[in-house]
């Protein structure tokens, strides 16, 4: 069953959608926005910690993402 928990260390409102299925463990990076939810990556999850190349990776699409609704 999908799980969801908040990754403030990444961005405000931002969460982490875990998927568990045959094929391995997912994980969905989002943040929800008052009129859209923006997804910033889809992984799969190898180790313990979200890895820093993948948390920088979604702090530089809210980032771009921001910038462009601007």
């Amino acid at each position: 069953m999908p799980a969801s928990r908040p990754m403030p260390s990444i961005a405000a409102r931002c969460h982490e959608l875990r998927v568990n299925d045959t094929t391995g463990h997912w994980r969905v990076i989002y943040r929800v926005d008052g009129d859209a939810i923006v997804i910033a990556e889809v992984f799969s999850k190898k180790t313990p910690a979200t890895p820093k190349a993948i948390v920088d990776l979604c702090q530089m699409r809210f980032k771009e993402y921001d910038r462009a609704r601007k």
